[in-house]
């Protein structure tokens, strides 16, 4: 299960929780990151967040902290569904383009690089919509309850 911390940003009286998580960037602890163009982007543009509501059985405060947990397997599925299935539609393409142009008796390469470009976007099209699908269904749960957050420029003051 891949887990996250996330801050309670607001609650409701049905037990609903908004919460954000900090998107994060790898580029942070690389050991180049101070001789690399790619890192000094990723800071530039860092500390994106997303926010989310999940139902909880206990009231939260704003500011309290959560560990979140997603299975695996959702984010798996999604990654195939995104990544293989254009490449599926890319082959499938190529090979009913080559056929149909063998069989019409036009240039079978011209037909296989189209029916190929086609295929990709129609299974990128398909996978996506698969993906938000799944993503809808898959809901984080609440691991552990962490208690509120501390502000260390606060306690610096």
């Amino acid at each position: 299960m891949m887990e996250e911390i996330a801050r309670v940003v607001a609650s409701d009286s049905q037990g609903w929780l908004t919460v954000e998580v900090e998107l994060k960037s790898t580029c942070k602890s690389c050991s180049n990151s101070e001789s690399c163009g790619t890192s000094a982007v990723a800071q530039a543009f860092s500390s994106k967040t997303q926010q989310f509501s999940i139902q909880s059985e206990r009231r939260c405060e704003a500011g309290e902290l959560l560990k979140l947990g997603l299975p695996e397997s959702v984010i798996l599925k999604a990654a195939a569904l995104i990544y293989l299935m254009p490449l599926f539609g890319l082959f499938v393409g190529a090979a009913l383009g080559q056929f149909l142009g063998q069989l019409l008796e036009f240039n079978p390469n011209l037909g296989a690089m189209g029916f190929a470009a086609v295929g990709a976007l129609l299974a990128w099209s398909f996978g996506k919509q698969q993906a938000k699908r799944l993503e809808v269904d898959a809901q984080p749960v609440i691991l552990a309850y962490l208690g509120m957050s501390i502000n260390l420029q606060e306690l610096a003051q």
